[in-house]
Formats: structure tokens, sequence, C-alpha cells
């Protein structure tokens, strides 16, 4: 397999100014995720210290296998919200006794580990990579219940709106439990540690659980809270007596295991990891791993501010592939779109990258490489920077709805792995075409430079004008320019915002906004995780117009 030519100047002007503007977004980024860190400050961390417990972070910490990595799903979650950075909870993959597993739990220092909109949405998403991939779900439980007071500073007194909450997260609860089950169902392994209250519905994350451990003195796991049972039926019931540790592993049942404190219930969840005999379905990496030819830290002076900028994506797989080695599959045809065949620490992969919107030959293209990569079961990676479908009378002539669609029905038919990273553009139908995350990816990224919308800003507001203009010539009605021009500017501008990566993964449309750098090793987790489950592909797709 070649080993790709890079063109890259890195002296150049514009390369410089790319990576000054990709290591100014980085920096930004990482005062959130240290924000994120924080959880709900100092004081409320060293509350729970004088309580012998942990922050979600530390006990994920010690949970895993000593120096292995954790890929955190989220991080950014509820940005510009009325909750704190991360919505005080956390999802991730980490190894434990070898096993790669999905791992998260609430953070107690914030608000008690309360369910909000956002940590809701991540919980669910972290079932549906433990489904999907086929790997072990490890949940750290402690919360209290749904959080009816909007997030804290800001919240809002409206009964309505508390009522609203309350009702999502009794439909997001009961798809909760429903899901830990269908997890058992599957044979994928659950364990819970409750390190503190899981009453009420909470009560079923344990008790759908296949193995639980209760930490002593901490749990308290019961379907009434004692004030809830003094209100309902008269009766005064102690945390202890009521859902305790020592009553749940020695009169319930309920607890499979008694924890002395924190550190024994970690102790107590590797062992049973370790027990679990697990096996991985997928087949290992089968080609050399070695590091890319090109220096990863090159990746920060390739995409600019401006993404009307093009640049030739051939450009990244070079930093991102084994050994920057590179098959190109069909690079004479349809060269608005690259394919061909690569591996990323040792597992072969299919890569398709923009280098220009999806022509009617690069769509053809996609299909028949997508169809052939299935045939091999071989993963697929999409990176993006895609302005959507060309568009035009000449380009509809020459069949670009037709083979746009081929893309799309391969796209969704195709059963192996599929992997995005969003470098610069992702707008309207070419998210779909390239895999966003609508379309089943098993895992979604994106770059500080992303941007994600319908379409660009500026046509999306030419587009409101132009329909504008047009209703009040049939209304024979004056257009207003002036008013018109004010408007466009303000839409521009909200428009702008609201597509920028990190909008995006805030409000969780991604799994992770990810440093450029570490895009390959990112990817190897993601490959290694989905390898967790079996990975064959389809020769059988929907009807398409040939």
């Amino acid at each position: 397999m070649a080993v790709l030519a890079s063109s890259l100047d890195t002296r150049s002007e514009s390369y410089l100014n790319n990576r000054q503007h990709s290591l100014d977004k980085l920096a930004e980024m990482e005062e959130l995720f240290a924000e994120a860190a924080r959880g709900g400050g100092k004081e409320a961390v060293d509350r729970l210290a004088s309580r012998g417990k942990m922050v979600i972070r530390e006990r994920i910490a010690w949970v895993l296998d000593r120096d292995s990595p954790f890929l955190e799903i989220s991080p950014l979650a509820a940005w510009r919200s009325n909750y704190v950075v991360g919505s005080g909870f956390v999802v991730g993959i980490g190894v434990i006794e070898g096993v790669e597993c999905v791992i998260l739990g609430h953070d107690p220092s914030v608000r008690a580990g309360a369910f909000n909109a956002f940590n809701s949405k991540k919980l669910m998403r972290g079932l549906e990579i433990a489904r999907e991939n086929r790997m072990p779900y490890i949940q750290f439980v402690e919360s209290a219940g749904a959080d009816l007071g909007g997030g804290g500073g800001g919240g809002s007194s409206d009964p309505e709106q508390g009522l609203r909450r309350e009702t999502g997260h009794f439909a997001e609860s009961g798809r909760l439990f429903y899901e830990i089950t269908e997890l058992s169902k599957m044979r994928i392994p659950t364990v819970s540690i409750a390190f503190g209250a899981s009453t009420a519905g909470g009560a079923y994350q344990p008790g759908m659980s296949d193995y639980n451990i209760f930490v002593k003195n901490q749990a308290m796991v019961a379907l009434g809270s004692p004030p809830l049972v003094k209100m309902a039926t008269g009766e005064d019931a102690e945390n202890e007596e009521l859902g305790g540790a020592d009553m749940h592993t020695s009169v319930s049942g309920l607890g499979d295991y008694f924890a002395e404190d924190e550190m024994d219930g970690i102790r107590l969840c590797r062992e049973v990891v370790r027990h679990l005999n697990w096996r991985k379905l997928g087949p290992e990496p089968s080609m050399p791993s070695d590091p890319p030819v090109y220096d990863p830290d090159e990746l920060l002076g390739i995409v600019g501010e401006d993404l009307a900028i093009p640049f030739d994506i051939r450009e990244v797989i070079a930093r991102v592939t084994d050994g920057s080695r590179f098959e190109e599959f069909k690079p004479r045809y349809g060269q608005t779109l690259v394919t061909g065949w690569a591996s990323i620490h040792g597992y072969p992969v299919g890569i398709l990258g923009n280098n220009g919107p999806l022509m009617s030959e690069s769509a053809e293209k996609a299909s028949q490489f997508i169809q052939l990569c299935n045939q091999i079961d071989v993963s697929l990676v999409f990176l993006h920077n895609i302005t959507g479908y060309v568009v035009g009378a000449s380009f509809e002539q020459a069949g670009i709805t037709k083979n746009g669609s081929k893309m799309i029905n391969a796209v969704t038919n195709s059963t192996v792995p599929h992997f995005s990273v969003i470098a610069g553009a992702s707008y309207g139908a070419g998210n779909y075409g390239m895999s966003g995350r609508a379309y089943g990816t098993r895992f979604t990224y994106t770059w500080p430079t992303a941007k994600i919308a319908v379409m660009g800003p500026k046509q999306q507001a030419g587009v409101m004008t132009i329909v504008q203009r047009r209703a009040a010539q049939r209304r024979g009605l004056p257009f207003d320019e002036d008013a018109n021009a004010k408007r466009v500017a303000g839409t521009e501008f909200w428009l702008e915002e609201r597509s920028k990566g990190l909008f995006a993964t805030s409000r969780i449309t991604d799994d992770a906004m990810i440093d450029p750098r570490q895009t390959r090793n990112v990817l190897g987790i993601s490959l290694s995780a989905s390898h967790s489950g079996e990975v064959q592909g389809t020769k059988e797709f929907g009807t398409w117009r040939m």
C-alpha cells in the first residue's frame, strides 16, 4: 500500500494562521474541560470528602486499569445552559481488568447527582454505546432524582416548566430501566455500584442490573425515601433499615456484594469484571500499526477559520492512518470525494473524505465503495468537510438526485461500523450522505474548527430573503431593503453561532469535540470498542435507480 505524499507547507502564512486559530480554539476547549472537571466546586467537593466520598471522575480513575485511557463522551454537554458544563454526569469508555467497558455515573458534587435534560441524554447515549458495540455496562449510582429546579443559577419557579421537566424525566427513566434489562437479555453484563442514594425510579437502576455492589453507610436504595414513606403510609423509617447496604445484602437480597467503603466497592467492581470471562467477537487488529510518517501535530494547520477555503483531505488521512499508507479507490473519477483503504492502529478501514461538494460521480463512487467495504467486513471512516450535494439544473439533469440517493441508500443499509470525524463543514444532506449522527454512526467526533447546520448561514439567510421578496411581489407590496438587511445580519449571526462545533457538541449532537492531534488515537479506541461485537457487512441494499 502506497505512502501518501504530502504537499503541506508548514512555513506558509496560511498554515501558520490556521495553526494559531486551532490553538485558540483548543485553549477555549481546555478551559471548558477544566470547568467540567471542577464539578460542583471546591466547597461541594470538600463536603463529599469529609463524608468519605469521591467525585465521579475520581471514582472512575480508580476503577480503570493503570495507565489505560478513558474516552469521555460529551464532556462539554450543557455549555451555555442553566446547568454546569458537563451536566454533572460522566460517560465514557475505559478498560477494567483488560475489558473495554462503558462506565457512567452522576457527580454527587453537582446538585446531589440530580437528573437533568442534558445528563439524561448522555445516560441514554451510554446505554446505546453499550448495546451497539456489545460492551459491559458499569454504572456508578448516586442521584437525588429529577432536578426540578432548573439547574441552579437560572432556575424557574414556573410550575408548568417544572411539570414538563418531571414528565420528561419520567419518560426517560422508564426507558432507562427497559434498556438496562435489554442489555442483560442480550448477554451484555450490567454492574451497579451504589455509592449513595438511589430512590424512587432510581432504585430500579440496581434493581435491573446483573451485579450489585452496595457501599456501607452510603448506599440507600428504596422505592420511597423516608419522607415519602411517612407521607404515604405514616411509617417512620430510617435510611439503613429502609434501603441501606447492610439490609440489602443480608435481608432483601437486592445487594450481591457488601463494600466497606468506596475503594472497597471499586475493588469489588474490578473483581466482578475479572470473572466475566469476557471475549470480543470481532477480529483483532490485523495490519501493521506503525505511526504516521507525517507529524499529527501538523493537523492543526490544515483547517482554517474560513471554511470556504478548501484543503486536501488527503493531508488529514496522511496524519491519521498507519504509516500514512492509503490505497486510493477510483482516484480519477468523482474527484470531489476521496475513497480508499488504510488501517488505523492495526484495524483495516475504508475511508471516505470530502474534497469539495458531492457531485453525481462522487456520490456514485461512494455507493460502490461502501458496498465493497461491506463485502469484506471493513469498517468505514467518514471525514467531513462538505457543503452538501451540488445543486443546479445541469447537475439535476446529470443525475445528482438519483446518485445522491444511491449514496444515502448505501450509507443507510451498510452494516459495518461507521465512524465520522467532522473536521470542517458538514451541511444539509451532505451530513446524511457522509453518515452523520442520524444514520446510526457508531461514534461521531468534531474538531474545534467544525461547523454543522442545515446549510451555511449566509446561504440560509439569502434563501429567506429571496422567498420573502417574491412573496412581497406576489402581493404587490414594497419590499423594505433596509429592514431586510438588518434581519439578514441578525439571522446570519444567530445561525453562525448555532452552527459552531462547540454549540453542537454541547447539545450532544456528537460524541465529543476532540483535539485534532488525537484523531488517530480516538478512532483507534472507537474501532477497538466496536470490535467487541461482530463486524459483519451486508450484501443487501434497498432498491435504487440504476
